[in-house]
């Protein structure tokens, strides 16, 4: 197959670390063709979605992780699959690539569904699962979200399209910086907030379950940092093996069949104890962690899925 890569800079990437390199490498195991682009350089063009970007040879090699053909513009109704691989900000230019992938509806494979990741984001599709969630508020109203804290006490504060752990505020019951936090999210955007009842569970780690076209396939934990309240690996998270829980499975289950209804093939979703927290449909990772602790290729597993999927399109 021919296979096109939308996401960052691929000569930036961790080839230990990184899910869409693992993705790519995989995928060149098993005989496709590769193709990365920049988001940036995708375009609609009198009727065709169009990009121009370079052939791509991955390889395991620290620096130097690809090996890059000359540029060249392609009509993307021409591949199988496209890798909507950019990490976040859930931004409007984010949105806007996702309506214009969604026109290849008919063409190409697109992974995950654009239109359901634009539907889906990360912190909103849990919504629809609030007896699998803690306690949760998004709004943009001081005082909502004054009156959520003063109800559950020790509360986290983030920006609702946010990735990484960047923003993301512990206020427990004695804080009092919640009115000059708000003050500083709504200065620079017009987006709402996200609060959740805190969890103490998190100082045993926040479990990342990886779901395959809805199935689980295994978890990592990622143990906070001392003195950290966040446990994203971007923030210095420490990966360690774990297994699924019963717990694990019931919540997999719950979500899994509308995840592959809707087209999200690779899925990572975030939970803390008892409790999702996260449905990640953009960009998610873990693959190469998850690998690694299981002796399992995930990769492999994915790409099942995704060969499954363009076959049954014919």
């Amino acid at each position: 197959m021919k296979i096109a890569f939308q996401m960052d800079p691929i000569m930036g990437v961790d080839i230990n670390a990184d899910s869409s390199f693992r993705l790519a490498e995989e995928a060149q195991a098993r005989g496709h063709e590769l193709f990365f682009y920049l988001p940036d350089q995708l375009a609609y063009q009198e009727g065709r979605i169009t990009t121009r970007g370079q052939d791509m040879t991955v390889q395991r090699v620290a620096g130097t992780p690809a090996i890059l053909g000359e540029m060249r513009e392609v009509d993307l109704a021409d591949f199988d699959v496209i890798w909507l691989r950019q990490d976040p900000p859930f931004d409007m230019h984010y949105i806007t690539l996702s309506h214009l992938l969604d026109r290849l509806k008919d063409d190409c494979l697109v992974v995950n569904d654009p239109f359901w990741v634009r539907n889906y984001p990360e912190k909103l599709l849990v919504l629809d699962f609030p007896d699998l969630t803690p306690p949760t508020v998004i709004a943009r109203d001081l005082n909502t979200i004054k009156d959520f804290k003063e109800r559950h006490g020790d509360i986290i504060l983030k920006p609702l399209y946010g990735n990484g752990g960047a923003g993301v505020f512990r206020l427990d019951a004695n804080d009092r910086n919640l009115t000059s936090l708000h003050e500083l999210f709504t200065g620079f955007s017009r987006e709402p907030l996200i609060a959740q009842k805190f969890l103490p569970d998190v100082s045993n780690g926040d479990k990342r379950v990886i779901l395959v076209d809805g199935e689980p396939v295994g978890a990592i934990n990622r143990v906070p940092a001392a003195g950290e309240t966040r446990s994203n690996m971007h923030v210095g998270g420490r990966p360690e093996k774990i297994g699924l829980t019963e717990r694990d499975l019931e919540i997999c289950a719950a979500i899994g069949p509308l995840l592959k209804e809707k087209g999200q093939v690779f899925v990572g979703i975030d939970v803390i104890g008892d409790y999702l927290t996260e449905i990640n449909v953009t960009s998610p990772t873990g693959i190469q962690e998850l690998e690694r602790f299981d002796g399992v290729n995930i990769a492999e597993k994915i790409w099942l899925a995704i060969e499954g999927r363009v076959a049954a399109r014919g």
